[in-house]
C-alpha cells in the first residue's frame, strides 16, 4: 500500500496493554513451551498493530511538526506510551521467568532473551510519570529547533535549508551564515539548557528509582549493549584518541591546503574544495530516479528493494520549513514496509540519503518476512554498519548523481567519513560526563565540551564566536537530547564499514556477500559474534582501529 493511502486510527494503548495481561496469563496456564510460543505469535500481531500506528502518527508528525492533529496524537503518545511499555515488559517478564525456557530459547534465540532480560531491568511502573516527562521534553526541544527561523540571503530558512549556505564555496558567505546560525541558537541557548538540564536530573532520578548509581548504567541497558560494557567502549574512545585523532587532523591540514587559506576556522570546516562541496547535478525526483537505476545495477535483492519503495511512496524526503530537522529510516510493520524521512536541501547530503537511510531500509526490507519478531530488534550498533557501509558499496554509480565531480564527491566522503569518527567519540564522552555529574551547571556542561574539542578537534577555531566558541555545540545535535548514548554505535560501525571498504577494492563480490549475509542475520546473533561470522573484526579488538588507520592513510595518501 502507498503511504498516503495508509489508514491512521489512534492506537487504543489502554486497550492494547489489557490485551497484554490477558496473553501473560495465558503464558502463565500454558502446559509447555510450544504452547506459549503460539501465545506469543498473538503477541507480534498486537504489538504489530500498535507499532504501526505509533509509527504513522510519528512520521505525519515529523512531516509537519504544525499539523494540529498529529501534534495532539504525538501529544498523546508521550502521555500514554510510558504506561503501555510498562505493561509489554510485565508481559515479557513472565515469558522471561517460564519454566519453558530452553525451548523457547531455541525458537526465540538467546539474544532475545538477553534483550528482555535488559527491558525488565530498564523500565518499572515506578517510573512512568518521569517517562512520560521524559518523552514531553524530547518532543518539546524537537519542536524548538523545527520551528527556527532564520533570515538569510533574503529568505526566512529553517535549520536544514540554511545548510547549503553554511557550506557555500564563497567563504564570506558561509562565515555569515555561520553567523546567523549561532545568532540563533544564542537566542535559544537558554530554552535548550532548560530542556536539557530537565532531562538530565529526570534521567538521573529514574536511574536512582531503579536502583542505579547514575543514568550511564540504565542509559547502557536501554540501548541494549548485550554483550559489551562501558569499560570496552572508553578503550575503543582510546584507541580513536591515539590513532584517528592524528590521522584526521592530517586530513583537515590537506584541506586546509586543497582550500588554499592560511587558517582553518569553524565556518570552513565542513568546505573539501575551492570551488565548493560537490552538490547533486540534479533536482530530488531525478535522485530518486538515480537511485533506483543505481540499486537495480547493484544487485537483485537492492532492485527489488527500491522498486518496492519507489512504487509505495515510502520517501517523505522533500526539504520544508515545518518539517523536523534531520532525517531518519522507520519501518511499518503491518506493511512490512521501510520509511525514509528526509529533508533534501540541494547539497550532497540529499545523495546520502539515498545511500546511508537506503541501507537501514534495505536491511529492514531483506528481514521484513522474518516469523521471529525479535530478530529484527537490532542493536544500533549492527544497524548503523547497514547504512555506512551502503555509502561505499555504492562509490561505482556516484557519477549519475555529481556528473563530472564525482570523484572530488568519493574524496570528500572518504574524508569526512574519517573526520567524523573522533566528533562520534567526543559526543560519547560529553554524555558521559555529563551523566556522571548531573548537577553540572549549563555552563560547566558547555565548559566540558569546549575541553573535549580540544582533545577530539585540535584543529578547531571559533574565532571568537559567542556561542559555538563558548561550547554550544552540542546543542544542536539531536541524539543527544532524544537518544542517550547512540552516538558511539556509529563511531563502532565506522570502523566496520571502512573494513568492509577496504574489503571490496580488493573483491568487490566477497564483501557483498557478507555485508548482504549480515543484513539477514539481521538480529539473531550478538553483535560481536556476527561480526565474525561475517569476516570482520570487532572495533573493539586492540589494534583493530589502528589497522583500519594504517589503510584509510594508503587509500588517502595521507
Amino acid at each position: 500500500m502507498k503511504f498516503p493511502q495508509m489508514p491512521y486510527e489512534r492506537a487504543d494503548l489502554k486497550a492494547a496493554g489489557e490485551k497484554l495481561a490477558v496473553l501473560a496469563d495465558e503464558l502463565k496456564a500454558a502446559k509447555s513451551g510450544e504452547e506459549q510460543f503460539e501465545i506469543h505469535k498473538k503477541y507480534y500481531e498486537l504489538i504489530g498493530k500498535v507499532d504501526t500506528m505509533v509509527t504513522l502518527a510519528q512520521i505525519r508528525h515529523d512531516i509537519d511538526m504544525t499539523d494540529e492533529f498529529y501534534d495532539a496524537e504525538q501529544t498523546y503518545y508521550d502521555k500514554e506510551l510510558p504506561v503501555y511499555m510498562n505493561c509489554e515488559n510485565n508481559y515479557k517478564r513472565v515469558l522471561f521467568e517460564s519454566p519453558y525456557r530452553a525451548y523457547l530459547e531455541e525458537k526465540i534465540g538467546k539474544v532475545a532473551f538477553k534483550n528482555m532480560e535488559l527491558e525488565i531491568k530498564g523500565e518499572d511502573e515506578r517510573i512512568i510519570p518521569l517517562r512520560q516527562e521524559e518523552f514531553a521534553l524530547c518532543t518539546k526541544y524537537s519542536k524548538l529547533i523545527a520551528k527556527a527561523e532564520i533570515e538569510f540571503n533574503g529568505e526566512k530558512l529553517n535549520i536544514s535549508l540554511l545548510r547549503k549556505y553554511l557550506i557555500a564555496d564563497d567563504r564570506e558567505v558561509r562565515k555569515a551564515a555561520w553567523a546567523k546560525l549561532s545568532e540563533y541558537f544564542q537566542s535559544v541557548t537558554g530554552e535548550i539548557d532548560e530542556i536539557y538540564d530537565a532531562l538530565v536530573k529526570n534521567r538521573t532520578a529514574q536511574a536512582k528509582a531503579l536502583g542505579y548509581e547514575t543514568f550511564t548504567e540504565l542509559g547502557y541497558i536501554r540501548m541494549k549493549r548485550n554483550c559489551y560494557d562501558r569499560a570496552m567502549v572508553e578503550n575503543f574512545r582510546e584507541q580513536v584518541k591515539k590513532d584517528f585523532v592524528p590521522f584526521a587532523e592530517q586530513l583537515h591540514e590537506r584541506r586546509r591546503e586543497r582550500l588554499g587559506i592560511d587558517k582553518l576556522y569553524y565556518y570552513d570546516n565542513e568546505v573539501y574544495f575551492k570551488n565548493g562541496n560537490p552538490a547533486p547535478v540534479k533536482g530530488p525526483d531525478d535522485i530518486l530516479l538515480a537511485g533506483q537505476q543505481m540499486y537495480a545495477e547493484l544487485s537483485p535483492e537492492t532492485k527489488e528493494f527500491f522498486d518496492f519503495m519507489k512504487e509505495n511512496e515510502l520517501f517523505d524526503v522533500l526539504g520544508r520549513k515545518t518539517k523536523r530537522a534531520g532525517g531518519y529510516m522507520t519501518f511499518l510493520p503491518d506493511y512490512k514496509a521501510p520509511f525514509i524521512f528526509a529533508n533534501f536541501n540541494g547539497t550532497s547530503g540529499d545523495v546520502d540519503v539515498i545511500t546511508h537511510e537506503c541501507g537501514h531500509a534495505f536491511q529492514g526490507f531483506v528481514s521484513r518476512n522474518e516469523e521471529i519478531l525479535e530478530h529484527n530488534d537490532i542493536g544500533m550498533e549492527t544497524a548503523e554498519i547497514h547504512s555506512m557501509s551502503m555509502e561505499y558499496f555504492t562509490y561505482g554509480w556516484m557519477e549519475k548523481f555529481f556528473g563530472d565531480r564525482s570523484g572530488d564527491y568519493l574524496k570528500m566522503h572518504l574524508e569526512d567519513s574519517a573526520a567524523f569518527v573522533p566528533y562520534g567519540c567526543m559526543v560519547d564522552e560529553f554524555q558521559h560526563i555529563v551523566y556522571e555529574n548531573p548537577e553540572m551547571t549549563p555552563a560547566d556542561r558547555k565548559a566540558a565540551w569546549a575541553d573535549l574539542e580540544k582533545v577530539y578537534k585540535p584543529h578547531l577555531d571559533y574565532c571568537g564566536d559567542p556561542y559555538f566558541g563558548n561550547g554550544g555545540f552540542w546543542q544542536k545535535q539531536h541524539h543527544i537530547f532524544d537518544l542517550p548514548f547512540y552516538y558511539i554505535d556509529y563511531c563502532l560501525a565506522s570502523i566496520c564499514a571502512m573494513q568492509y571498504k577496504v574489503w571490496m577494492d580488493r573483491d568487490y563480490k566477497a564483501a557483498w556477500d557478507s555485508y548482504l549475509k549480515l543484513c539477514k542475520l539481521s538480529a539473531s546473533d550478538f553483535y560481536t559474534n556476527m561480526l565474525k561470522e561475517v569476516g570482520l573484526d570487532s572495533p573493539f579488538e586492540d589494534g583493530c582501529v589502528s589497522r583500519i588507520v594504517a589503510a584509510l592513510k594508503e587509500k588517502t595518501g595521507v
